[in-house]
């Protein structure tokens, strides 16, 4: 079968493009891996309706509700090849399965790389976290750190004392300039220069770290800065340009989320330099109605 659109990823990002492209009466393939990045979040919050829901019920939702349109065909498998131009798209999945569609939407997200310190993996989602507006209520009003990346001081350092007593650990980093240093003090903020050397407490949850020096500091959440990469190759393999963003390269678009390849549009955190639940899955419907103007010629 030559679908309509094949959607490479199947959390906010896809699944909203999904619905609008089947309600659109489209023919729709969503392919799926099935490791989204929220994974690691025991509940997904800020988003409107869905706050403190755990992310796969809110996609085992949304899959429900899609299952109910004829013309969505989802399956579960990791897509490792596309090919193709505009009408003519072709993805071939690892166990050999190859599909066709005369458009693509690449909504399959990025990955994160942590820090090199002991402790911060086995604790991602709940006591290392990184984003202060998805996780920052839930420890509010305990000892917070944010440790510094390798330019320097991370700005969520200046964020953080609005949730809670902030420490910004230098980890190497070097010092604030003069300027900034007034601003976090003005905030309260704490600058430790003495290198956290081990996360304290069962994981996954953090009560403390140790420090270079040998002082024990309590903590109930450490923010930290991850390098972010594409979890797939697909977008370099269809020829998308990819622009640096904040924290790593991401697929570039236009307003409309189309990329720099005809037929072509990506949505989610793959395509942008902020990642957040709600503007993922906005650029998913954006993405759908770029693709169905597409497909109508507009």
């Amino acid at each position: 079968m030559l679908y309509d659109a094949i959607i490479i990823g199947g959390s906010f990002a896809g699944l909203s493009a999904a619905i609008q492209l089947v309600r659109a009466r489209r023919r729709v393939l969503l392919l799926d891996a099935g490791r989204p990045r929220n994974r690691f979040a025991a509940a997904s919050h800020g988003f409107l309706g869905q706050d403190g829901v755990p992310p796969g019920d809110i996609t085992a939702g949304a899959r429900a509700q899609l299952a109910a349109y004829p013309t969505l065909t989802m399956v579960d498998g990791l897509v490792e090849m596309a090919a193709g131009r505009l009408d003519d798209f072709k993805v071939t999945l690892a166990d050999g399965r190859a599909f066709q569609g005369r458009r693509l939407v690449l909504a399959f997200g990025v990955r994160d790389e942590l820090p090199d310190l002991p402790g911060v993996a086995e604790r991602w989602g709940t006591g290392t976290l990184h984003c202060p507006y998805c996780h920052g209520y839930e420890v509010a009003g305990q000892p917070l750190g944010v440790l510094a990346g390798p330019a320097g001081v991370d700005h969520r350092a200046l964020m953080l004392p609005d949730w809670g007593p902030t420490t910004l650990f230098l980890q190497g980093a070097p010092e604030p300039e003069p300027a900034m240093g007034e601003r976090l003090a003005a905030r309260g903020v704490g600058v430790e220069r003495s290198p956290i050397i081990e996360l304290l407490g069962p994981s996954p949850a953090l009560q403390a770290v140790r420090l270079a020096d040998g002082r024990v500091q309590a903590l109930t959440a450490l923010f930290v800065t991850t390098r972010t990469s594409p979890v797939s190759p697909l977008a370099a393999q269809l020829g998308c340009e990819l622009v640096e963003g904040m924290t790593g390269p991401h697929v570039r678009t236009d307003g409309k989320q189309q990329t720099s390849v005809a037929g072509v549009c990506a949505a989610g955190d793959v395509a942008s330099p902020l990642h957040n639940g709600t503007l993922a899955s906005a650029a998913g419907v954006m993405a759908a109605l770029a693709t169905h103007h597409s497909l109508l010629g507009l």
